[in-house]
């Protein structure tokens, strides 16, 4: 079964910078930023964990390109790979469209992978990160392709259809 790549995601200090840095290098974007992404429920490892996180999210070519950065302090899936404080940064995850996201989750750990995040929004979108690092060198994103989800994928597609560069970073709420 083939599950291609359909975003690529960075942990980064800022997300604003970074999509203005990207846009600039690339020609990718525009990026749409959403701050404080509404959990209702996150598990790191297994265990409760609060995590407050914002995402920019921009079109490059076929795929699209997340960056991320941790608002909080604590453990976590991105803090796993960078931890707290070092200042590094980089590719943290892959994402995958699964079609059933407990199923996938399944399979990755039955195959000796641990799930680093499972998380829910207000809405009950869920979504997992799987420890793939010591296999892939980062992380996998795991997420049914909803209608809302797929619906989003597009909206940022086709705003890069007619991105002339003009205002590359611009406010979301999710």
């Amino acid at each position: 079964m083939t599950m291609p790549v359909r975003q690529i995601a960075y942990f980064v200090p800022d997300v604003r910078a970074a999509a203005t840095q990207h846009a600039a290098l690339f020609g990718s974007g525009p990026f749409f930023v959403a701050s404080h992404i509404p959990l209702r429920k996150v598990l790191h490892r297994g265990r409760s964990a609060e995590l407050d996180h914002s995402s920019a999210y921009g079109q490059w070519g076929e795929v699209m390109v997340e960056f991320v950065q941790q608002n909080n302090p604590g453990p976590s899936a991105f803090h796993d790979m960078y931890p707290e404080g070092s200042g590094r940064q980089g590719i943290h995850h892959t994402a995958l469209f699964v079609d059933t996201l407990p199923a996938a989750i399944a399979r990755y750990e039955a195959q000796g992978f641990t799930t680093a995040l499972y998380a829910e929004m207000n809405d009950g979108f869920a979504f997992a990160m799987i420890d793939t690092v010591a296999a892939c060198g980062h992380m996998i994103e795991l997420y049914e392709a909803t209608d809302t989800l797929t619906g989003f994928y597009t909206f940022v597609r086709q705003a890069a259809a007619d991105f002339d560069g003009h205002a590359p970073v611009r406010d979301i709420t999710l």
